[in-house]
């Protein structure tokens, strides 16, 4: 399945998620007080932790979430100032992509994973490939790559969203620029709730050889 919108419509939204008030917003849903009654990040937690990553560049890193879920073992790259700055205040290691190409981090082979969570789905097509081109050469050889998307309800529920990049988009981007797929899965539900569960995600993990 594939949703798309004119190449101005693309340029608009991609260029609001590096506005504050999208990291605002952000803030606003990770902090909701039904989220953290019920410990809704637990299973996501759980699920980027049994991937066992090793040291990870999470590629749109936002507020922090994924970071904190690899409990340190991650370094965060955003175009988003705001969104930096937020997880930075919270300890962790994020940088702009200006400084993270100033940093010691930005060496070949550096990483044991890349991440990019909730970040296909807000690019058009010539931009996804661009940015996976600009950070490979920092995964090292035999190193994962981690796509995360939202599934129909979650693609529905952001209007930044621009391209609906389900397993089959996801795994010919990977394939298209080297890497091989090794697993695909619906989390945290079967692929049918994504219809209608807004957090269900698709899943896949690719090897660079």
């Amino acid at each position: 399945m594939g949703v798309e919108s004119g190449p101005v419509d693309e340029q608009a939204r991609n260029a609001r998620t590096a506005d504050e008030s999208y990291a605002r917003r952000l803030q606003r849903l990770e902090g909701a007080r039904w989220k953290r009654l019920l410990s809704a990040q637990a299973p996501y937690r759980w699920n980027v932790r049994r991937l066992n990553l090793g040291f990870t560049l999470d590629v749109g890193c936002g507020i922090g979430r994924n970071l904190r879920h690899l409990g340190g073992h991650g370094v965060g790259v955003d175009h988003n100032p705001t969104s930096v700055a937020v997880a930075r205040r919270a300890g962790l290691v994020a940088f702009t992509p200006e400084q993270f190409a100033a940093s010691p981090y930005a060496a070949p082979g550096r990483f044991d994973a890349l991440l990019l969570a909730h970040v296909l789905e807000h690019l058009p097509a010539e931009q996804m490939r661009g940015l996976l081109a600009d950070h490979l050469p920092y995964l090292r050889s035999g190193g994962t790559a981690v796509f995360i998307t939202p599934q129909e309800r979650g693609y529905a529920s952001d209007p930044t969203h621009v391209r609906f990049i389900d397993f089959a988009a996801a795994g010919a981007l990977a394939e298209e620029v080297g890497l091989v797929v090794r697993r695909r899965y619906s989390f945290p539900l079967p692929r049918l709730a994504g219809r209608v569960f807004t957090y269900n995600e698709f899943v896949v993990v690719s090897q660079k050889p």
